[in-house]
């Protein structure tokens, strides 16, 4: 019995120590799950994975490996647009997050060539091109129209005409393109910060028009189009995306401004008339169905407007200080004489007095 209970002992020991390892090895795998499971495939949180953006500033240039992984990735995507894509050679900037050209400038581009895809709107990813210092990603074709291969093949026949696609002109493009710029070159990266990158201009996680369209407004104008409401200041698009295309329009004049009268709805429902002018909602007026009246007027949302910016800096501009004036120097503009027949008078002859020849003397024309 005494050599029994030695030997139990000296086993317990040993099993409680084997149990408390295999325990403690149990949670570790446990919670290295947790981890797992929270970061996602990535390896990252979600929060983590908003800033995979955020480049490595020693990375190496990008390897060969890494160009056909994301030529292959990114080619024949289809994404939705965040901006407004000018048609032709122009096309977008990224650089840091910036897009160039924005502003006045952009809407003169998209006057001027007309718009590929505006905000919302699908877009594919139709050719992708990685240059030194940049990327660019085409869009819907691209500027240039490329030809395929079966088009560069002519056959020659027996009497030496040539059978085969001509060179005709081609249809204008419609596309666009948008260049992402790296700071000295491209370097390695991935398909997802390349994603992240492009976010500015190209969303890669909507699930369709709407989604893609509501995240490049701002909060209150995406929660008004939510509710199928009309804010005074809207553009003509927020419009549509509320309340739909109009069933009816009425174009009108009031004094020297132009405007559309938007109407949804018919009795004996409620009517709404939306009034437009230059592009944007300046009146809502609501008609209840037992004859109330609504009517608003004052802006209830501010949109930026470069062109209209830039006119009101324009009128807000000071006379520049060399502009001409009849003034002597030193003259201030309140003592400058004022005529009383409302005429100015001739500024004075700077050079010297011609006196008209005597009679009789010698002067020109005179031996």
């Amino acid at each position: 019995m005494e050599r029994l209970r030695a030997t139990a002992l000296l086993i317990l020991p040993l099993i409680f120590g084997a149990a408390i390892l295999v325990s403690g090895q149990s949670n570790d795998s446990v919670h290295t799950q947790d981890q797992s499971v929270k970061a996602g495939p990535t390896g990252k949180s979600p929060d983590d994975q908003e800033q995979a953006a955020t480049l490595d500033p020693h990375a190496p240039r990008i390897t060969k490996q890494t160009r056909l992984e994301i030529i292959r990735d990114f080619e024949t995507q289809i994404v939705y647009s965040r901006a407004a894509f000018p048609m032709g050679t122009k096309g977008l900037r990224l650089k840091n997050g910036a897009i160039t050209p924005s502003g006045v400038e952009l809407q003169q581009a998209l006057a001027l060539w007309g718009p590929a895809v505006k905000p919302g709107d699908p877009a594919h990813i139709s050719f992708v091109q990685i240059k030194d210092d940049h990327i660019r990603f085409e869009i819907n074709g691209g500027p240039v129209h490329r030809k395929k291969w079966y088009e560069h093949v002519t056959i020659a026949g027996a009497n030496g005409r040539g059978v085969g696609s001509p060179d005709t002109p081609q249809a204008n493009p419609h596309g666009s393109f948008v260049d992402l710029y790296f700071d000295k070159y491209v370097p390695e990266l991935s398909a997802q910060q390349v994603r992240d990158l492009l976010f500015p201009v190209l969303d890669f996680k909507a699930k369709n028009k709407e989604q893609a369209y509501l995240d490049t407004v701002p909060p209150k104008v995406k929660e008004a189009i939510l509710a199928h409401n009309v804010l005074v200041g809207m553009n003509p698009e927020m419009v549509i995306h509320a309340k739909g295309r109009p069933p009816r329009k009425v174009r009108e004049k009031d004094g020297e401004t132009e405007y559309e009268e938007w109407i949804y709805g018919e009795p004996p429902q409620d009517v709404d008339f939306v009034r437009i002018a230059s592009e944007e909602v300046v009146r809502v007026e609501t008609m209840k169905v037992d004859g109330q009246k609504i009517l608003r007027t004052e802006r209830e949302v501010v949109l930026e407007r470069p062109d209209r910016d830039q006119e009101a800096k324009k009128e807000e501009q000071e006379r520049p200080a060399n502009a001409p004036s009849l003034r002597r120097p030193g003259e201030d503009s309140e003592n400058a004489p004022k005529p009383s027949n409302g005429q100015s008078p001739l500024p004075p002859p700077t050079g010297p007095p011609i006196s008209s020849p005597s009679p009789g003397g010698s002067g020109p024309g005179r031996f």
